[in-house]
């Protein structure tokens, strides 16, 4: 018989009566560590410990695989005790790798919980686990470049035992919560030496008190700062007691708004102001998620969806980020893409591309759409070897424009329009940007106009007008 037997969190005080006795009577009693506050007062003469595979090795599935293939062998020879620190089943994989190996090989088992470490943190925070408590493993989070943490609810992080683990896991938690953020680290909970630190995120990995019974305790950003929180808002307009026009909207009568917040964006940017990108980005946020709120109510598809189908695209078309394959630079990387995607194309049997400039969405708006026709031309040689040969096609034709007679003139507008975004192209200039800057500078000299001349605009000549255009440019407006 196998007993999975948990020590609680510090004191040999806090273990229950059956686990006490289970160690009393025990034949042959295993620790996972004997680094455990309780271990010199437990009713054990002997035990077998697995410390010094911890010091053999940092790697922690390799000392779990060697805990689980000696204590399955000792226990296919008799009854057996392994004793973890706290609860069995709280932030202990050993004990998780043991249960499935022992069902594998038919191996009877029983479990003693313990009082897990989690319980006397409770208590020395004074907080409620029901309050939306989430628990991670510090290790795993550490790991990682974004914490799966939802930011509206407070957040437990286990094992927080190396002032270099406490370093990887601040970056991580920095990608969702200010620096300055104030967080409590938790020593020795459940023992004599307990203590809180509360102090910024930032200076986690400056404490001189973390150990192997630290953890991390990081309160509720709130102020509705989660995806989370942005989902029930949206689906709360959308029901029967929401809004009435939220109620009313289609995929179809949102689609000039995503547009517009799509080109508000596009102002943010090139403003290059990032209060009002941050705004911006909300506002085109809120189509997405509205859209797919529609999309629930109709039966089509959740966030769920949307997101999953997304995070497999990113990586399957990042093979060299999350794969083995290498790739040379940026353009390596666009290259390896284009070739994902005929291949995700041909897999889900959509029609071969009989061009290689099928794949330009005709959607786009004819600026954009021109400057991508001629990036892909390029791709295969179909291009000027340099500006030079472009701005002898812009004059030639300024030329034919000027000398077309009335019914052609739209054509060889367009043509000019098409060679000087080709132009802009070889300039290492996106057309739609500098377009959207020139609209912009326009505004700000044309309403200095305005506002120089008052009410008595409409009375000013063309040559006063070119006057206060100049003075506006040398304001540097």
């Amino acid at each position: 018989m196998l007993t999975i037997l948990g020590l609680g969190p510090g004191s040999a005080d806090d273990l229950t009566r059956r686990a006490w006795r289970a160690l009393e009577t025990a034949d042959t009693v295993f620790l996972r560590t004997r680094e455990h506050p309780c271990v010199p007062d437990l009713p054990v003469k002997t035990f077998i410990s697995f410390d010094h595979l911890y010091e053999s090795t940092a790697d922690f599935a390799h000392i779990y695989a060697a805990i689980v293939e000696q204590l399955i062998a000792a226990a296919r020879t008799g009854d057996i005790v392994y004793a973890v620190p706290g609860d069995p089943l709280v932030a202990e994989e050993s004990v998780t790798r043991l249960i499935a190996a022992a069902k594998s090989g038919a191996i009877p088992y029983t479990m003693i919980n313990g009082i897990s470490f989690i319980e006397p943190i409770l208590s020395l925070l004074e907080i409620d686990a029901l309050d939306g408590l989430q628990l991670y493993d510090a290790a795993a989070i550490a790991m990682g470049h974004h914490p799966p943490i939802n930011p509206d609810y407070p957040a437990l992080l286990a094992q927080v035992f190396s002032r270099e683990m406490a370093s990887n896991l601040k970056l991580t938690l920095m990608n969702q919560y200010p620096d300055e953020f104030e967080v409590a680290l938790v020593h020795a909970a459940g023992t004599p030496k307990a203590l809180i630190e509360r102090i910024p995120l930032y200076e986690i990995d400056r404490s001189v008190h973390i150990g192997y019974l630290t953890a991390l305790y990081v309160p509720a950003l709130g102020g509705m700062s989660s995806f989370e929180q942005f989902q029930e808002i949206i689906a709360h307009l959308r029901a029967p007691e929401g809004c009435p026009w939220d109620r009313e909207q289609t995929h179809l009568s949102l689609r000039r708004f995503l547009l517009e917040e799509t080109y508000e964006v596009l102002e943010a940017l090139d403003n290059e102001d990032a209060d009002a990108l941050a705004g911006e980005l909300g506002d085109l946020l809120l189509q997405i998620v509205l859209h797919t709120q529609i999309a629930i109510d109709d039966g089509e598809f959740r966030m769920s969806d949307v997101l999953r189908a997304i995070n497999a695209k990113m990586v399957r078309r990042h093979p060299h980020v999350f794969g083995t394959a290498s790739v040379d630079g940026s353009e390596g990387v666009v290259a390896n893409w284009e070739t994902i995607k005929r291949q995700e194309r041909a897999e889900r049997g959509e029609p071969i591309q009989t061009s290689r400039l099928d794949g330009v969405n005709k959607a786009l708006p004819a600026l954009m759409r021109a400057y991508e026709l001629q990036r892909a031309a390029a791709k295969v040689g179909f291009d000027w070897t340099d500006p030079a040969g472009v701005v002898a096609k812009v004059r030639e034709e300024i030329d034919e424009l000027i000398a077309a007679p009335p019914d052609e003139i739209e054509r060889e507008l367009g043509d000019l329009l098409f060679v000087v975004v080709n132009w802009a192209r070889h300039l290492k200039v996106e057309p739609e940007t500098a377009l959207r800057a020139a609209c912009a500078k326009f505004v700000r000299r044309f309403q200095y106009i305005e506002q120089s001349a008052g009410a008595s605009m409409e009375s000013l000549s063309l040559a006063q007008m070119d006057a206060l255009w100049d003075e506006a440019k040398a304001k540097g407006l």
